[in-house]
């Protein structure tokens, strides 16, 4: 896990120093850059995998091909298998995989590869490079051109703007070269499958569904460091750290990680859960204070003002910091939400076709809202953040299931057909928990409702809501806009930003 920059043309070295000291937080560990033939490539490392041997940027055996990855590739040790009796490697990294499957199969290798990522290939040889996101946006990836038409690929948008004025997401499931241009090379997409919804085979959805999910978890316990769980006491998390717990192969107990308000309920069942669980349980209370006080480095890193990004954001800033006292990697509970039809809304779909297109379209969503929070909030404290629910084969099974077994109503909890599948796996007023969000959960909600209130009139709001030009939906959105702008006042950064349908 790191921060990559790379220009495909002449760059200054003390602006390259720049940018990589701009991203110092997503890779610790150790950094370089290094100038070949026309292109420059910078890497801020966190190291996981091949601690001692994976400093990027990677080249091959011929030194005509060079990469910067952010990311992991989880089925990395089967490729290598595939690959070593015909190439050389020369390192222990994961992140080398992209570029021996460069070399092997051109563009096309990346639809082999099962991870979180953002890479960039400088193909020397051919003068030619390749850059590429992960299908579903889980790793951040921005681009832009300098004044001379060189591109600029890097992990965050911040560090676009030591070289351009303007500055975009890169999609996620694309790979971009100069002769193609942006290509998408996978997209979740409505399921032409469905399963059956009678009783008798309901069963064998929960087992399927079970299965998927604990083979999601163990895929990502891939680590040569430390790794622990964000627990906040609501069910997807308390899921992954149940089964994070049962397939820990560590001395010690797992590590829990959980933050709040004092009196917040997410606190309370936090605790439940990983007396439960046996984990290694580390809480911290923070106060009204703390929070506001954590606003504007919040909207720094998270590089959004979409308030209920923003709200989510803040306990996972304080719950990342946690965390990286202890470890280097957590799972956590994002997407199950959208994969399970968690959110109320959704109660309103009856239709399965219906149902399935609107969770597709938010699952392809997540690139620049839950996505970004997790990815910037851990890396903020150089932590790396993985989502076990987002994995592709339980998201191609999830697809799957019929709408009856997943929508909810006033007699049916959301997402119960996920809680039937691991009945017995967690005590039983854990498992059925109502959803609440994070912000509300942690405490976080009340609070800064009312500090924006307080801060920002009628007056100017109503004022403030005209003068710009986007639409400014609430106090709150005008307190976090405000701080954004301060960090980043160009124009294009605007276009970056996600934003929930509610303020």
């Amino acid at each position: 896990m790191c921060g990559i920059i790379a220009v495909t043309g002449p760059i200054e070295e003390v602006k390259m120093n720049s940018i990589l000291k701009s991203m110092v937080h997503r890779g610790p560990d150790e950094g370089d850059h290094i100038q070949i033939n026309n292109f420059n490539f910078g890497h801020r490392r966190l190291s996981i995998v091949g601690v001692d041997e994976g400093r990027q940027p990677i080249t091959n055996d011929k030194k005509n091909k060079f990469i910067v990855c952010n990311g992991e590739i989880y089925n990395y040790k089967a490729l290598k298998k595939k690959l070593e009796s015909e190439m050389v490697f020369t390192t222990k990294s994961d992140s080398e995989i992209p570029l021996k499957l460069y070399e092997k199969m051109n563009v096309e290798g990346v639809k082999l590869l099962d991870g979180m990522f953002a890479f960039v290939i400088a193909d020397v040889k051919r003068n030619t490079f390749m850059a590429a996101r992960d299908t579903l946006g889980i790793k951040p990836l921005y681009y832009g051109e300098d004044e001379n038409g060189n591109m600029i690929f890097s992990s965050e948008l911040k560090s676009i703007y030591f070289v351009t004025d303007e500055a975009k997401e890169f999609p996620p499931g694309h790979y971009y070269t100069p002769e193609k241009g942006f290509v998408c090379y996978r997209k979740v997409e409505v399921s032409s499958e469905s399963f059956s919804a009678t009783e008798d085979y309901e069963q064998s959805i929960l087992d399927g569904l079970k299965e998927k999910l604990e083979m999601a978890v163990q895929k990502r316990l891939m680590a040569d460091v430390p790794l622990g769980v964000l627990l906040s006491g609501g069910l997807d998390s308390s899921l992954i750290a149940a089964i994070t717990a049962k397939f820990h192969k560590g001395k010690e107990p797992l590590n829990s990680f959980c933050v709040g308000i004092e009196g917040s309920p997410d606190i309370k069942a936090a605790r439940d859960v990983a007396k439960a669980l046996k984990t290694n349980h580390h809480e911290y209370v923070y106060t009204k204070e703390e929070l506001i006080e954590a606003l504007p480095e919040v909207i720094y890193h998270l590089e959004s003002y979409d308030p209920s990004l923003v709200r989510s954001a803040i306990p996972c800033y304080f719950v990342s910091k946690l965390a990286r006292e202890h470890v280097k990697v957590v799972l956590s509970g994002e997407g199950a939400d959208e994969l399970f039809s968690g959110y109320a809304y959704l109660q309103e779909m009856k239709d399965s076709n219906e149902l399935n297109r609107e969770l597709v379209r938010i699952i392809n969503s997540l690139h620049n809202i839950n996505l970004q929070r997790l990815d910037r909030m851990s890396m903020a404290h150089s932590l790396e953040g993985r989502v076990p629910f987002l994995d592709l084969e339980l998201i191609d099974f999830a697809l799957k299931i019929p709408a009856k077994l997943k929508l909810s109503s006033k007699e049916k909890m959301e997402k119960a057909i996920l809680r039937k599948a691991f009945e017995g796996e967690l005590p039983e007023h854990i498992l059925w928990r109502k959803k609440a969000e994070f912000s509300e959960g942690s405490g976080a909600l009340d609070v800064l409702e009312e500090y924006a209130n307080k801060t920002i009139s009628d007056v100017e709001f109503q004022k403030e809501k005209k003068a710009h030009s986007i639409n400014i939906r609430s106090k709150q959105e005008l307190l976090y806009y405000r701080l954004f702008k301060k960090h980043f006042p160009n124009e294009s950064a605007l276009e970056t930003v996600g934003r929930w349908a509610t303020s």
